[in-house]
């Protein structure tokens, strides 16, 4: 009776993780369904637009997006918005301060020597020479030349995939290369008892992994640049807030925040 027993549960035991199985291939098979929708529908830099199409995106009813969305225009002018595919804080980044770079020779010069001494920056901190070398110089090859490049040059470099996967590859490393770099620091911020390095390993360098403070202080520590964040959300008062990284900066890019999502912003 007992090897009945054990039969049926074996049985019950395999029909279960089979089902498990079958679950997880339909969420994978689901999710593949929504990126491709995302990649058929917004490109992975979008054309700069009217700030006021935000209007669309919110009922006329709901009282507390609408007083914000004022606010918001009245010191800002347009949009780039950007694809949501969990790297949009990166490619946003990168898009938004080569485009200033296009027209400021000193601060081009700057970051071009501070890009070029990163790859041996990152070797000092451990990372395997032969597995950034490819990104390394992907970003060094981008970077000198924007010099040379128009707008609708470098929109179109950011929106060759490929191209534009490595630039961001390059940014997700340099920015785990900071939070490792200060690790007595940014350990303060990690939570679930992770390590920073492990943090970095699991939430910072692989693509598609989104974005939170403590990834935007790295990244704008580790090259020097200013960032402001503006946040819409539900907050009472009409005034939407906003953050710079550092604190007291002179932001060079700015970017709209909305829970889990970033798009450029430009001023009036």
């Amino acid at each position: 009776m007992a090897e009945v027993d054990e039969g049926k549960r074996v049985e019950t035991d395999g029909r279960e993780n089979n089902d498990k199985v079958v679950q997880d291939e339909a969420i994978l098979a689901q999710q593949d369904r929504i990126e491709k929708e995302i990649a058929e529908c917004t490109e992975l830099i979008g054309d700069k637009e009217d700030l006021c199409l935000l209007k669309k995106e919110y009922s006329d009813e709901d009282q507390v997006y609408q007083q914000k969305l004022r606010d918001l225009m009245s010191r800002y002018s347009h949009i780039r918005k950007t694809r949501g595919d969990g790297n949009c804080f990166y490619r946003g980044f990168g898009y938004g301060y080569l485009e200033c770079l296009l027209s400021d020779e000193v601060e081009r010069k700057r970051f071009t020597d501070i890009a070029a001494q990163s790859k041996e920056n990152l070797v000092a901190l451990g990372f395997p020479s032969f597995t950034i070398e490819d990104f390394h110089d992907t970003f060094m090859d981008v970077i000198e030349k924007v010099d040379s490049m128009s707008v609708p040059e470098l929109l179109d470099t950011f929106r060759d995939q490929g191209l534009s996967d490595y630039l961001v590859v390059y940014l997700r490393l340099l920015t785990s290369g900071q939070l490792q770099k200060e690790t007595e620091f940014f350990e303060n911020f990690v939570e679930g008892g992770l390590s920073v390095k492990d943090f970095c390993n699991r939430e910072v360098e692989p693509m598609g992994k989104e974005s939170d403070h403590i990834h935007i202080i790295a990244l704008t520590k580790a090259l020097g640049v200013g960032v402001r964040v503006e946040y819409m959300d539900r907050v009472e008062g009409g005034k939407i807030n906003h953050h710079d990284f550092p604190e007291g900066c002179d932001p060079q890019v700015t970017f709209l925040y909305r829970p889990g999502h970033y798009d450029i912003l430009y001023h009036s």
